[in-house]
């Protein structure tokens, strides 16, 4: 973890100049987010995952996180089951660093991606699918309105995420050569079984 001037708090260590933009960048991985105050660039690459792109439209403060939900056989999809209050987690814990760096709720917007069904080994259900309704419902649940959604399909995205102006850049991965993004996540997802699930956050925005 890291703490600029402009109080940024790290949780993916992966920054990097991206040419393509000629701009700041950091890569998220399964897991991660990042929350800013700059002018950059977020970026990750989704399967089955999904990505929450939260910003404050008038402040320019925003993050990107990505996760899962566990695959857990004994998960009925209730919102207080083990895999639910993950998902809850994964989202509050961002959020949250968006109020401290001073975001106000009313001014959240959101856009969500990912949610592919590129994963045949989860065989509990399609866990893109589920990925995909946990994130719409827990933003509709805190009144975050989603402006911009792709979710589903069968492709992979890449997803480029601009928090000063919240524009977003997507790119369907029509092909691919190696499984790389299927082993991250079949890997992640796997742990996230293993673990016991994160304790509970409260919003305080």
């Amino acid at each position: 973890m890291h703490t600029d001037k402009d109080y940024e708090e790290v949780l993916s260590p992966n920054l990097y100049f991206d040419r393509n933009f000629e701009i700041e960048a950091v890569k998220i991985k399964p897991g991660e987010y990042y929350v800013t105050t700059r002018d950059m660039a977020l970026v990750t690459v989704l399967g089955s995952c999904v990505a929450a792109c939260i910003y404050d439209r008038t402040l320019g403060i925003g993050g990107m996180n990505h996760f899962m939900l566990p695959d857990d056989k004994r998960d009925g999809g209730d919102m207080l089951s083990p895999s639910m209050r993950y998902g809850t987690y994964a989202m509050e814990i961002m959020i949250n660093e968006l109020f401290k760096m001073g975001a106000k709720r009313s001014n959240l917007e959101a856009k969500v991606f990912g949610g592919g069904n590129v994963l045949p080994g989860m065989t509990t259900m399609n866990i893109g699918q589920r990925n995909a309704d946990f994130a719409l419902s827990f933003l509709s649940a805190e009144k975050i309105r989603v402006v911009a959604r792709d979710l589903i399909d069968v492709f992979p995205r890449k997803v480029y995420f601009f928090p000063k102006s919240g524009k977003v850049l997507v790119k369907k991965l029509r092909n691919i050569h190696n499984d790389t993004i299927y082993r991250r996540e079949i890997d992640y997802g796997t742990r996230l079984v293993k673990e016991e699930v994160a304790g509970d956050v409260e919003l305080f925005g």
